[in-house]
């Protein structure tokens, strides 16, 4: 069988790479004897194309004219655009008479439309361009949903059935590990963190699902009780309010920000904090709480969206609105050894439930079935 990868730019979006590299390596194991082949669409500020006035129409011409042609003039057995927000190529390859499968990872714009108010130059454009490029997934053969709850968002507010819809959950990158103590406590060290310090740990971008600002709230709420905490941030630049809260609390000296680790110090950062602090309002699946839960950090997650599918028994699940509530888990954690020991052990247990190898070989099976009933 022939498979083409449809990716998007590399770099653009970290998780779409960690899901296309790990799919494709994946594939390339559990089915050796296919050709397994990946297209992706240039930069946007390629040196071929400046003669193109303005990123964003460069950014427009390449995502809805010239690589959706590129692909469609393509010849493959089965095409898999790696994310919906590539939907509307389905369009061009459904007219092309092409088998199409196409990876949903979350519908945040359609569960919360303000998401790209502060992302955006022109939110209400933006908005109405990505909607329209989502619902070119229903020009596909086949959804991949990376969650039950990503699955029901794509029936909600999408014309598509159960019956072309497969939940395939992600896997988790096996470098993700327990480090030995002594690398934890140098890498503490290095950024000034006391063995005393309880350090907190955010992972992914600040978009308002996010919800950072209970994250600062929480870290607030923990100083004024006495307790010394810190706030280990990685990725995304905090937004005006999110400066305006830690200024006004003095938080400036408690926040370490790494912007863009690579995955080495990545995994060294799980190692180091002392808990994972990630109360999402939604996610289509929550890849980091399983690299937190594999480098035993202990987590405090939502209790919304599909985070209590990928979470299981192995975190604490609460009401991410709720500050107090939040606190006392935290500090629960804290206090309680055996309540810590507990929740470590569960998700080391937790998270081999969730393989890439795995993933691929449901992949693999989908495709088949679509070639074989075409």
């Amino acid at each position: 069988m022939k498979v083409m990868i449809v990716r998007r730019v590399r770099g653009a979006t970290p998780s779409m790479d960690i899901y296309a590299d790990n799919l494709v390596a994946g594939l390339r194991s559990v089915r050796p004897e296919w050709t397994i082949t990946e297209l992706e669409p240039k930069p946007w500020n390629s040196p071929d194309k400046l003669w193109l006035k303005g990123p964003g129409f460069r950014k427009y011409y390449e995502c809805f004219w010239r690589y959706p042609r590129e692909v469609s003039q393509h010849q493959a057995d089965i095409f898999h655009i790696i994310d919906g927000t590539d939907g509307h190529i389905a369009r061009w390859l459904r007219n092309s008479g092409k088998l199409t499968v196409v990876t949903c990872h979350d519908l945040v714009q359609f569960v919360y439309p303000d998401s790209l108010i502060g992302e955006s130059r022109f939110p209400a454009f933006s908005l109405a361009v990505w909607q329209q490029s989502v619902r070119g997934m229903c020009q596909a053969n086949h959804i991949i949903s990376v969650s039950s709850n990503t699955a029901k968002d794509v029936q909600k507010f999408l014309p598509i059935t159960p019956e072309n819809i497969s939940v395939v959950l992600n896997g988790i990158d096996p470098q993700f590990r327990i480090l030995p103590k002594d690398s934890s406590a140098n890498f503490r060290q290095k950024y000034a963190v006391s063995p005393e310090t309880l350090c907190l740990l955010n992972v992914g971008a600040t978009s308002p699902r996010k919800n950072i600002l209970t994250v600062l709230k929480v870290l607030a709420t923990l100083s004024m009780k006495g307790i010394s905490a810190s706030l280990w941030k990685v990725g995304g630049e905090f937004k005006d309010e999110h400066k305006d809260f830690i200024e006004k609390h003095n938080l400036q000296q408690k926040i370490i920000h790494f912007i863009k680790p690579d995955k080495d110090t990545l995994e060294q950062i799980y190692n180091a904090a002392d808990m994972l602090l990630a109360p999402s309002l939604y996610e289509g699946f929550g890849l980091t709480i399983l690299e937190a839960m594999a480098c035993g950090l202990p987590v405090v997650t939502s209790n919304t969206s599909s985070l209590p599918e990928v979470a299981g028994d192995a975190a604490c699940l609460v009401n991410p609105t709720d500050v107090e509530e939040i606190v006392m888990k935290v500090c629960q954690i804290k206090q309680n050894a055996d309540h810590r020991s507990q929740l470590i052990e569960k998700g080391l247990e937790r998270v081999k439930q969730f393989s890439w190898k795995n993933t691929s070989e449901q992949v693999a099976k989908v495709y088949e079935e679509l070639v074989s009933n075409k």
